[in-house]
């Protein structure tokens, strides 16, 4: 296994633990356990930041930019949404 390999594996790591967290925390009846929760959901995220930078530092994840239009096109439809209970 190569160095982007290692990378691409720990950053779908950190993505699937910090999903499962998330909902380990929305699910979490006693307080103190939801922040552990919360506080481990927090460094994953900070972890995915820097393993992210890296693999982008070195060309292995490029992100293309999304139109000024789309971006915009995507703002004005989700900011009209109302969260359904």
């Amino acid at each position: 296994m190569n160095d982007q390999e290692r990378i691409t594996d720990l950053l779908c790591s950190e993505k699937k633990m910090s999903a499962n967290y998330d909902t380990f925390a929305s699910e979490c009846v006693n307080v103190a356990l939801r922040d552990d929760f919360l506080n481990i959901f927090s460094r994953g995220h900070q972890t995915q930041t820097d393993l992210f930078k890296l693999a982008q530092s070195k060309g292995w994840y490029q992100v293309e930019q999304a139109p000024a239009s789309k971006v915009s096109q995507a703002y004005t439809r989700f900011s009209n949404q109302q969260p359904t209970m």
